[in-house]
Protein backbone atom coordinates (compact mmCIF):
# COMPACT_ATOMS: atom_id res chain seq x y z
CA UNK A 1 0.00 0.00 0.00
CA UNK A 2 1.36 3.44 -0.91
CA UNK A 3 2.61 5.69 1.89
CA UNK A 4 0.06 8.39 1.10
CA UNK A 5 -2.74 6.03 2.04
CA UNK A 6 -1.59 6.30 5.66
CA UNK A 7 -1.22 10.08 5.65
CA UNK A 8 -3.89 12.24 7.25
CA UNK A 9 -2.43 15.20 5.36
CA UNK A 10 -2.97 13.49 2.00
CA UNK A 11 -6.68 12.88 2.61
CA UNK A 12 -7.17 16.28 4.25
CA UNK A 13 -5.82 17.93 1.09
CA UNK A 14 -8.62 16.19 -0.83
CA UNK A 15 -11.12 17.62 1.64
CA UNK A 16 -9.53 21.05 1.09
CA UNK A 17 -10.06 20.65 -2.66
CA UNK A 18 -13.76 20.02 -1.99
CA UNK A 19 -13.86 23.09 0.26
CA UNK A 20 -12.41 25.20 -2.52
CA UNK A 21 -15.17 24.04 -4.86
CA UNK A 22 -17.81 25.16 -2.37
CA UNK A 23 -16.81 28.80 -2.77
CA UNK A 24 -17.57 28.77 -6.48
CA UNK A 25 -21.23 28.34 -5.58
CA UNK A 26 -21.14 31.01 -2.88
CA UNK A 27 -21.03 28.52 -0.03
CA UNK A 28 -18.81 28.60 3.04
CA UNK A 29 -15.68 26.62 2.07
CA UNK A 30 -16.05 23.37 3.98
CA UNK A 31 -15.14 20.10 2.31
CA UNK A 32 -15.22 16.45 3.35
CA UNK A 33 -14.17 13.03 2.10
CA UNK A 34 -14.98 9.57 3.45
CA UNK A 35 -12.11 7.11 3.11
CA UNK A 36 -12.49 3.35 3.35
CA UNK A 37 -9.74 0.82 2.70
CA UNK A 38 -7.51 3.43 1.08
CA UNK A 39 -10.16 4.81 -1.29
CA UNK A 40 -12.43 7.82 -1.28
CA UNK A 41 -15.99 6.51 -1.21
CA UNK A 42 -17.77 9.80 -0.54
CA UNK A 43 -17.13 13.48 -1.23
CA UNK A 44 -18.97 16.54 -0.11
CA UNK A 45 -18.78 20.29 -0.10
CA UNK A 46 -21.13 22.77 1.50
CA UNK A 47 -24.11 23.34 -0.79
CA UNK A 48 -26.35 25.25 1.59
CA UNK A 49 -26.59 28.42 -0.52
CA UNK A 50 -26.89 26.59 -3.85
CA UNK A 51 -29.69 24.33 -2.66
CA UNK A 52 -31.37 26.53 -0.03
CA UNK A 53 -31.01 23.52 2.27
CA UNK A 54 -29.68 24.15 5.78
CA UNK A 55 -28.73 20.46 6.06
CA UNK A 56 -26.53 20.45 2.93
CA UNK A 57 -23.31 20.37 4.94
CA UNK A 58 -20.18 18.84 3.40
CA UNK A 59 -20.10 16.03 5.97
CA UNK A 60 -23.69 14.95 5.39
CA UNK A 61 -23.27 14.97 1.62
CA UNK A 62 -20.08 12.90 1.84
CA UNK A 63 -21.73 10.43 4.23
CA UNK A 64 -24.81 10.12 1.98
CA UNK A 65 -22.65 9.46 -1.09
CA UNK A 66 -20.54 6.89 0.78
CA UNK A 67 -23.59 5.02 2.10
CA UNK A 68 -25.25 5.03 -1.33
CA UNK A 69 -22.08 3.68 -2.92
CA UNK A 70 -21.67 0.98 -0.28
CA UNK A 71 -25.36 0.09 -0.36
CA UNK A 72 -25.50 0.17 3.42
CA UNK A 73 -26.33 2.70 6.15
CA UNK A 74 -23.19 1.98 8.19
CA UNK A 75 -19.65 3.06 7.39
CA UNK A 76 -17.80 0.79 9.81
CA UNK A 77 -14.07 1.03 9.19
CA UNK A 78 -14.31 4.40 7.44
CA UNK A 79 -12.63 7.69 8.28
CA UNK A 80 -14.22 11.07 7.62
CA UNK A 81 -11.87 13.92 6.78
CA UNK A 82 -13.34 17.40 7.01
CA UNK A 83 -11.84 20.88 6.92
CA UNK A 84 -13.90 22.30 9.80
CA UNK A 85 -14.93 20.67 13.06
CA UNK A 86 -18.44 19.25 12.55
CA UNK A 87 -21.54 20.83 14.10
CA UNK A 88 -24.04 18.93 16.28
CA UNK A 89 -26.12 17.81 13.29
CA UNK A 90 -23.10 16.40 11.47
CA UNK A 91 -21.65 14.88 14.64
CA UNK A 92 -24.93 13.02 15.13
CA UNK A 93 -24.80 11.72 11.58
CA UNK A 94 -21.20 10.57 12.10
CA UNK A 95 -22.29 8.53 15.12
CA UNK A 96 -25.36 7.12 13.37
CA UNK A 97 -23.26 6.07 10.36
CA UNK A 98 -20.85 4.29 12.75
CA UNK A 99 -17.82 6.00 11.20
CA UNK A 100 -14.70 4.80 13.02
CA UNK A 101 -12.59 7.94 12.87
CA UNK A 102 -12.95 11.67 12.30
CA UNK A 103 -10.07 13.88 11.21
CA UNK A 104 -10.69 17.60 11.02
CA UNK A 105 -8.64 20.68 10.32
CA UNK A 106 -9.89 23.90 11.90
CA UNK A 107 -11.62 23.89 15.27
CA UNK A 108 -14.97 25.67 15.52
CA UNK A 109 -15.36 27.29 18.95
CA UNK A 110 -18.85 28.56 18.08
CA UNK A 111 -20.63 25.43 16.81
CA UNK A 112 -18.03 22.65 17.02
CA UNK A 113 -19.52 19.48 18.43
CA UNK A 114 -16.47 17.22 18.29
CA UNK A 115 -14.38 18.70 21.07
CA UNK A 116 -14.74 22.49 21.10
CA UNK A 117 -18.22 23.43 22.31
CA UNK A 118 -19.33 19.87 23.06
CA UNK A 119 -18.19 16.38 22.09
CA UNK A 120 -21.05 14.34 20.69
CA UNK A 121 -18.88 11.85 18.80
CA UNK A 122 -17.13 10.68 21.97
CA UNK A 123 -20.08 10.81 24.36
CA UNK A 124 -19.93 7.52 26.28
CA UNK A 125 -23.70 7.57 26.79
CA UNK A 126 -24.14 6.83 23.07
CA UNK A 127 -23.77 3.38 21.55
CA UNK A 128 -20.85 4.41 19.32
CA UNK A 129 -17.79 6.59 19.88
CA UNK A 130 -15.46 7.94 17.23
CA UNK A 131 -11.69 8.35 17.29
CA UNK A 132 -10.99 12.06 16.75
CA UNK A 133 -7.84 13.63 15.37
CA UNK A 134 -7.97 17.43 15.31
CA UNK A 135 -5.78 20.07 13.72
CA UNK A 136 -4.64 18.32 10.54
CA UNK A 137 -3.73 21.12 8.10
CA UNK A 138 -5.55 23.45 10.50
CA UNK A 139 -3.83 26.58 9.23
CA UNK A 140 -4.72 25.92 5.59
CA UNK A 141 -8.31 25.06 6.55
CA UNK A 142 -8.62 28.16 8.73
CA UNK A 143 -7.04 30.44 6.11
CA UNK A 144 -9.54 29.28 3.49
CA UNK A 145 -12.42 30.21 5.80
CA UNK A 146 -10.86 33.55 6.81
CA UNK A 147 -10.25 34.51 3.18
CA UNK A 148 -13.84 33.63 2.27
CA UNK A 149 -15.36 35.75 5.05
CA UNK A 150 -12.90 38.60 4.41
CA UNK A 151 -14.05 38.72 0.77
CA UNK A 152 -17.72 38.65 1.86
CA UNK A 153 -17.17 41.68 4.11
CA UNK A 154 -15.68 43.72 1.25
Amino acid sequence: MADHLHSHEYWQRLALEEAGLATSGGDVPVGAVVVYEGKVIGRGQNRIERTNDPTAHAELLAIREACAGQGYKRLIGATLYVTLEPCAMCAGAIVLARIDALVYGAADPITGACGSLRNIVQDERLNHQVIVTAGILAEACSDLLKDFFRSKRR
